[in-house]
């Protein structure tokens, strides 16, 4: 604990400092459990996401022996624009896959394979689901990072500042008290003595 001065300013000081911790601190509270909601919400998101990636690869399995004839793919599918928009949960920037747009070739039935459609059509909504997965766990990070920073926040508050706070208050209350009763004594100790010297005269 840092030393303070045991003066009426510096007890008011303490008590402004008191009453801002205190008024700061609800605050704090409101957004770590708003960001723990979010945290919780967004793990089921991306758990539900990493099961939907599963299904997708297990029926992708159906196709890999397909797959393994050489076509290219870069002909038939291509990413052409990857859009990203800027959210907002309890003060944090995130970012928001808006969409995924896809310059997308027509196989031509006659001189492809049967199945290159069908895996045209898997291969955009694993590309489309990868992507989702990559800008959930970028939220998922940057919120438990902002969450991790407001619960050390509101444990300073809690745990720290304002006990010391209070202590710094009580400290100095006892300290004045102490000064107002020594001069008080002092006050009666020089009135008997004048009153002594005035008798003896």
């Amino acid at each position: 604990m840092a030393s303070i001065k045991h003066t009426k300013n510096e007890l008011k000081t303490q008590r402004e400092a008191l009453r801002r911790f205190q008024r700061y601190l609800p605050t704090l509270q409101l957004k770590k459990q708003q960001l723990q909601l979010e945290v919780r919400q967004l793990e089921v998101t991306l758990e539900a996401e990493r099961n939907a990636e599963a299904q997708d690869r297990a029926e992708l399995a159906k196709w890999v022996r397909l797959f393994a004839e050489p076509v290219d793919w870069d002909h038939w599918l291509t990413v052409s624009d990857i859009r990203l928009e800027q959210g907002n949960i309890a003060g944090v920037a995130i970012p928001v896959l808006a969409g995924v747009d896809f310059s997308r070739q027509m196989p031509d039935l006659f001189s492809t394979p049967a199945w290159l459609d069908d895996g045209v059509e898997m291969l955009q909504r694993r590309i489309r689901r990868r992507l989702e997965l990559q800008v959930l766990g970028e939220q998922l990070r940057r919120l438990a990072d902002e969450l991790r920073t407001t619960n050390q926040r509101v444990n300073l508050f809690e745990k720290v500042k304002i006990p010391e706070a209070r202590e710094n208050i009580r400290v100095i209350r006892i300290f004045l008290g102490d000064q107002m009763t020594a001069g008080v004594a002092r006050s009666k100790m020089a009135k008997a003595k004048a009153l002594e010297q005035e008798t003896a005269t």
